[in-house]
C-alpha cells in the first residue's frame, strides 16, 4: 500500500520513517475504512514514539519485541504452566510450540497503557542455525500488543502471520525492486511507486481474475506463464481481437482471465 526510499544509513526502527509509511498506507483506505485496524511489524517497529501515533489515531497493534539478556531471563523464568500449546490457521496445535504470557515478568512502563506481553517458544527446524536467544534447545518470539483477547494462542497466531508481508517485499524485488537503476534518489522513488503500482495490478489480477496456483503465483512465473504470452492484436469491423496461440499451454487461462476482465467493466449508459 505504501513504501518510501531511505537513506543507507537510516536505522531500522526509525520511528519517524515508520510514521511516514503508516501515514501513506492509510491514506489508501478507503473512509472509514480505518477503524478497528490492527498494525503488525516485526521489532524494527517497537519504538514508543511510532506506538505512541498508532494510540493516538486509536489503532491495535502487535510488534516484535527484540529479546536481550535481560529479556531472555525473564522468559525462561516463566513457570512451566504459564505456557500453552500454540496452533496453525487451521486450529489445530503447531507441533512443538507453546505461549506464554510474559506481561508480568517484564518492564513495560515506556509503552502506551494496555501493553501485554506475549512469548511462542518453539523447536527450531531441522538445519537453523542458534542463536543467542535460543536455550535449553527452543527459539523464543516476543512481541507486544494492546489487544484484550484472553485466548493467547489466537493472539500469537495473528501476529505471526504478519509474516506475509516477507511474501509481498520478495515479490517487490522480482518486480523490478531488487535493484535502483538511477543515481538521483528523485528517479528511484519515481521507480519505487511504479513497482509498488506493478505489484498492485498483479495482486488486483490474482484476487480477481485467476484460480488455482497461478492465483497465488511468484511474479516471475507470471509473467513467463501469462504476460509474455505472444499474441497478435486485430482490428475488424472497429473491433479488437486478441489472437492466441492455441498450443500455449496457458492460453485458455488467460483467455478466461480476459472474459472476467470485460464482464468487471462497466456497462457504457
Amino acid at each position: 500500500m505504501a513504501g518510501i526510499l531511505r537513506p543507507g544509513n537510516a536505522t531500522a526502527n526509525d520511528s519517524a520513517d515508520h510514521i511516514a509509511v503508516l501515514r501513506l498506507a492509510l491514506a489508501q483506505l478507503p473512509a472509514g475504512a480505518a477503524k478497528r485496524l490492527l498494525v503488525r511489524t516485526d521489532s524494527a517497529g517497537a519504538s514508543q514514539a511510532f506506538l505512541a501515533e498508532l494510540r493516538a489515531r486509536k489503532l491495535q497493534f502487535s510488534v516484535g519485541l527484540p529479546i536481550d539478556a535481560h529479556v531472555r531471563d525473564a522468559l525462561l523464568a516463566l513457570p512451566q504452566t504459564a505456557w500453552i500449546p500454540a496452533i496453525e490457521p487451521d486450529g489445530y496445535p503447531r507441533d512443538g510450540a507453546w505461549v506464554a504470557e510474559a506481561t508480568g515478568w517484564l518492564d513495560l512502563s515506556g509503552y502506551p497503557s494496555g501493553t501485554r506481553a506475549i512469548c511462542r517458544r518453539e523447536r527450531p527446524h531441522p538445519g537453523a542455525k542458534a542463536r543467542f536467544t535460543d536455550a535449553q534447545g527452543r527459539r523464543y518470539q516476543l512481541f507486544i500488543t494492546d489487544q484484550p483477547d484472553r485466548n493467547l494462542a489466537r493472539l500469537e497466531l495473528g501476529h505471526r502471520q504478519h509474516a506475509r508481508i516477507e511474501d509481498r517485499i520478495r515479490a517487490a524485488k522480482a518486480t523490478g525492486l531488487a535493484n535502483l537503476p538511477f543515481d538521483a534518489w528523485r528517479r528511484n522513488a519515481v521507480w519505487l511507486e511504479l513497482v509498488l503500482a506493478a505489484q498492485d495490478l498483479i495482486c488486483w489480477l490474482q484476487t480477481l481474475l485467476l484460480d488455482g496456483e497461478l492465483a497465488i503465483a511468484e511474479p516471475k512465473r507470471l509473467r513467463t506463464r501469462l504476460l509474455h504470452t505472444a499474441g497478435r492484436l486485430l482490428t475488424h469491423a472497429r473491433r479488437l481481437t486478441l489472437h492466441l496461440p492455441a498450443t500455449w499451454p496457458w492460453a485458455t487461462v488467460l483467455a478466461t482471465a480476459f472474459t472476467r476482465l470485460w464482464r468487471l467493466l462497466p456497462t457504457p449508459g
